[in-house]
């Protein structure tokens, strides 16, 4: 038996149980893992509320982990018991002292990294590496607006972008996200509670617009995000942290002939070799 978080209902903090559940021994291709540290992501807020849908219930929330390899299951090869691994996984069930993973879905990691940086900047990072490289490949000049410049994922865009000679333009909500997000990259930081940010971004392109924004917000930035590209423009909605916008329709997108994605991380790292691509 080992100790986990288990979801009985949707609803607040308070539906999180900490319980005993059995796990059993790693099958062909698993490895059991013993969790070091292990990362929260606003995602496993959306699966406590039910605002994503959990395959089963009760459920384990959380998705992204640091552990060592304490068990291998027939036919692991390459892996082996006391190896440190992180995860992100497309199932959920992290917040738990050991796990059973598939071995492909795991990255090696050195022993020298802090598990709590580790299980911190995996997922974050991986997230980082496939908006920027594709799904718009941000080259030198182009000019990119991050929302939510100072957060987990925003910050790493940053800096992404910069160090690939993009004009980066960031917005955040206060003064103090304003030093963070200049100190990660961002060329101009747009304080959105106090200025309009579309008004702001036409002032710093000079009317042109951006070639790509990268919206972790949703609602309250998403028709803002539209009117800040340029023709034929990239918008990348990647979270919904203000809530779901409201519906778009396709003629709204037609007049700059707009390129919209709706996306996740998973689709990026289905494979195995896409995984230790992203990673790498």
């Amino acid at each position: 038996m080992v100790k986990a978080i288990r979801v009985y209902e949707h609803g607040g903090p308070e539906v999180l149980k900490w319980e005993d559940m059995e796990l059993g021994e790693p099958k062909e291709g698993e490895i059991r893992d013993k969790n070091k540290a292990i990362g929260l992501n606003f995602t496993d807020i959306y699966f406590r509320k039910g605002v994503h849908k959990a395959p089963t219930t009760p459920f384990t929330p959380g998705r992204k982990a640091f552990g060592e390899v304490i068990a291998v299951g027939p036919g692991v090869t390459g892996t082996k018991v006391e190896d440190v691994v992180a995860y992100a996984r497309d199932l959920i069930g992290s917040y738990s002292e050991e796990q059973i993973l598939a071995v492909d879905r795991v990255v090696p990691f050195p022993p020298s990294i802090d598990p709590i940086i580790a299980a911190y900047i995996f997922l974050k990072g991986i997230t980082a590496q496939f908006l920027v490289r594709h799904c718009l490949k941000v080259e030198s000049g182009n000019t990119v607006l991050v929302h939510a410049a100072a957060g987990g994922v925003g910050s790493l865009l940053c800096q992404w972008a910069n160090a690939l000679g993009a004009i980066v333009i960031g917005t955040v909500s206060t003064k103090e996200k304003a030093s963070q997000a200049k100190e990660d990259g961002c060329h101009h930081v747009i304080i959105y509670k106090e200025e309009d940010f579309v008004a702001h971004v036409n002032e710093i392109t000079s009317g042109k617009g951006v070639e790509v924004v990268y919206d972790s917000v949703g609602k309250d930035t998403f028709q803002g995000s539209l009117a800040c590209l340029k023709p034929r423009g990239y918008m990348v909605s990647f979270g919904l942290s203000s809530g779901e916008p409201d519906p778009v329709p396709l003629s709204a997108l037609a007049a700059k002939s707009l390129f919209l994605t709706i996306t996740t991380l998973m689709p990026y790292i289905s494979a195995g070799d896409e995984l230790l691509e992203t990673a790498g």
